[in-house]
């Protein structure tokens, strides 16, 4: 897996400070996408230990909520291997902080359900990990900026810990 970006002190995207990792990699392509340079697999630099360690320690700041996974799509099979080990880490070091993140599949179809087209062996690892899911394709026809944290009305926010409790 490629990390496109790393932002350190995000507001943006979810509830608080956060550390952004945007992942590369997007097989939906959706057009007017945010984040174009991303879709390509090989955009940016190879998530490794390094990486891993940069982000855990970015995390440690006491004013950081949590963590939020963009991309790219981290439900793209590839980034999934890599996403969910790191996610459960994440978890385990801070409890007390959440994730956040986003995806171009729907929940319940793609991704919960295990004839889905994004189902993998590491798919619940990592639905397990995720606080709040973004889900939902970006469609330029129903672009809202008055949303917050999504860009277009067929985007949903769910809370996660509140569907599976």
């Amino acid at each position: 897996m490629n990390v496109a970006e790393i932002k350190p002190l995000d507001v943006a995207n979810g509830l608080g400070v956060r550390v952004s990792l945007f992942v590369s990699g997007c097989r939906n392509r959706c057009k007017g996408c945010f984040n174009e340079c991303a879709w390509d697999f090989s955009y940016g630099t190879p998530f490794d230990s390094a990486t891993e360690e940069r982000l855990i320690t970015l995390l440690a700041s006491p004013h950081v909520a949590g963590l939020s996974v963009l991309g790219g799509d981290p439900f793209e099979e590839e980034n999934q291997a890599v996403l969910a080990p790191f996610l459960e880490k994440v978890k385990s070091i801070y409890p007390q902080k959440n994730i956040w993140c986003w995806t171009g599949y729907i929940y319940e179809t793609d991704l919960k359900n295990p004839l889905g087209k994004k189902h993998t062996t590491f798919t619940d690892r990592m639905l397990s990990c995720i606080d709040i899911l973004v889900d939902g394709p970006y469609i330029e026809a129903e672009r809202d900026l008055t949303l917050d944290f999504r860009g277009s009305r067929n985007q949903r926010i769910l809370n996660l810990r509140e569907i599976s409790a």
